[in-house]
C-alpha cells in the first residue's frame, strides 16, 4: 500500500506540540506517529512532506520541514470544521523517479478519497509528480504556478525544478488543458519563452499586474486543479531567504492572498509549496501560506462546476458578430463567462462550459471589449 512509504513525523516535533496551548493547530491536527496513522475517512486535507531536493541543481539536497511544521502547528485555527491530518514525509528514493512515483500514487489515492493533498517540498519538479497523479482520474488538468519563471527546460535537459513544465507539456498521456503563471518577472524569462506561452494560449500575469490588483488572479485559481507555489517568487525581505537573494517578488501579504484564493476555489484538488531554503525565517511565512490555504478551503461555496446554474443571474452582451453570455452568482457575486460548444469542428468540449472571470470582464464586454481569457479559451478548445 502506498501509505506504507510515508515516514512518521519526528518525535521531537511531538514533544514540541505537547507543550503548545490546547487551542493551537498542533493539538487539533491528527498526526502520523510511530504508533498512530490518521484516519483518512474523516479527513478533508492531508499534509505531506516530500524530502526530495535533487531537482534543485546546485542547491542543498537536504530538506528539513521541521521548522515549517513547528511554525504551522504553533498557529491557532480559524472557525474551521474540516479535519486536517499530517501524513508525515516521503523520503527521497534511490532516484528522483522513485520519489515521483510515490508522490504520484499518493496524490491519486487521496483525490479519489476526496482528500486535498497539501504537498510540502522539496524542489518544484515534484509538481510534475502531482500532475501525473491525475493520469487515471479521467479528466483534463488546469495547472497554476505562482512563480517568477515559466520553468521551460532547454533542449536535452532532464527533469528539474527549472524544466518540469516542458516535461508536463510534451509527455504522454497529455492531460494538461491549461497552464497559468501568476507573478512572472520578464527579465527571468527569454522572449522565446514568453512567445511560446502566447502560442500555446496559456495565461501569464506579470508580478506588477498582480501586485497592483490581486483580484485579477482570483478567476485563474477558480479554474485550477493543481496550484504550485515556488517560494522564490517571494522577495527576500519578506521570505527571509537570503541564501539566494531575491530583490523583487510578492510580499508576505500578497502570497497569502493568493494562497487563500487557491483554497477558496471549489475546483482545486491539490496544492504544493516548493523551493523552501530550509531556513527558520522562511518557515514562518510558509506556515502562514498553509494557514491561508486552509482558511480559504473552509469558505468554499460549492458553486460551478458542482452547483446548478439556477442560482445565477444571466447577462447577455450583444456584440457585432456574436453575443457573450455571462453568469453572476447570487451567493458570492462571482462571475463566469460561457464558452460555447461548436458542433461542426473538432472540439475539446462536449458541451457549453463556464470560464471564471471578473466583473471588470463583464463591464469591458459591455464596451465591446472581448475578454482575453475568453478568446484564448476559444482557441485552445479547437484542436
Amino acid at each position: 500500500m502506498v501509505f506504507d512509504f510515508l515516514e512518521p513525523v519526528d518525535e521531537s516535533l511531538l514533544e514540541f506540540i505537547s507543550e503548545l496551548p490546547e487551542q493551537s493547530l498542533g493539538r487539533r491536527v491528527s498526526i502520523h506517529t510511530s504508533d498512530v496513522f490518521p484516519d483518512l475517512d474523516k479527513a478533508a486535507i492531508a499534509i505531506i512532506g516530500v524530502l526530495e531536493n535533487r531537482g534543485s541543481l546546485g542547491q542543498d539536497e537536504r530538506v528539513n520541514l521541521e521548522h515549517v511544521r513547528k511554525e504551522f502547528y504553533s498557529l491557532f485555527p480559524g472557525n474551521w470544521h474540516a479535519n486536517v491530518i499530517d501524513l508525515g514525509d516521503v523520503a527521497g528514493g534511490n532516484t528522483p523517479e522513485d520519489t515521483y512515483y510515490v508522490v504520484k500514487t499518493l496524490v491519486e489515492e487521496l483525490i479519489k478519497q476526496k482528500v486535498v493533498p497539501l504537498v510540502l517540498g522539496g524542489s518544484q519538479d515534484i509538481t510534475y509528480a502531482m500532475y501525473r497523479g491525475y493520469d487515471r482520474l479521467e479528466q483534463m488538468v488546469n495547472l497554476v504556478s505562482i512563480d517568477s519563471k515559466f520553468d521551460f527546460g532547454s533542449e536535452g535537459e532532464g527533469l528539474t525544478a527549472n524544466s518540469y513544465l516542458t516535461k508536463i507539456i510534451v509527455e504522454e498521456p497529455n492531460n494538461l488543458f491549461n497552464f497559468s503563471n501568476v507573478g512572472y518577472q520578464t527579465y527571468y524569462n527569454s522572449q522565446e519563452e514568453i512567445d511560446l506561452i502566447e502560442k500555446l494560449y496559456f495565461d501569464a500575469y506579470r508580478l506588477g499586474e498582480i501586485s497592483n490588483n490581486s483580484t485579477i488572479a482570483e478567476p485563474v485559481f477558480r479554474d485550477a486543479d493543481i496550484v504550485s507555489v515556488d517560494m522564490t517568487a517571494v522577495k527576500s525581505s519578506d521570505s527571509g531567504n537570503y541564501v539566494k537573494f531575491i530583490p523583487n517578488g510578492f510580499d508576505g501579504k500578497e502570497i497569502c492572498i493568493l494562497a487563500r484564493y487557491a483554497g477558496i476555489s471549489d475546483k482545486v484538488t491539490s496544492f504544493g509549496v516548493f523551493n523552501h531554503n530550509n531556513s527558520g525565517q522562511e518557515s514562518v511565512l510558509i506556515a502562514q501560506v498553509l494557514w491561508y490555504f486552509i482558511e480559504g478551503f473552509h469558505y468554499r461555496s460549492n458553486e460551478y462546476p458542482f452547483g446548478s446554474k439556477e442560482h445565477y443571474l444571466k447577462y447577455i452582451v450583444p456584440l457585432e458578430d456574436e453575443e457573450l453570455v455571462f453568469y453572476k452568482s447570487d451567493r458570492t457575486d462571482r462571475w463566469w463567462i460561457e464558452i460555447p460548444y461548436v458542433s461542426h469542428v473538432n472540439n475539446k468540449l462536449t458541451r457549453n462550459t463556464l470560464l471564471p472571470c471578473t466583473h471588470e470582464d463583464y463591464k469591458g464586454a459591455c464596451g465591446s471589449e472581448i475578454p482575453e481569457r475568453w478568446w484564448k479559451a476559444q482557441r485552445k478548445n479547437i484542436i
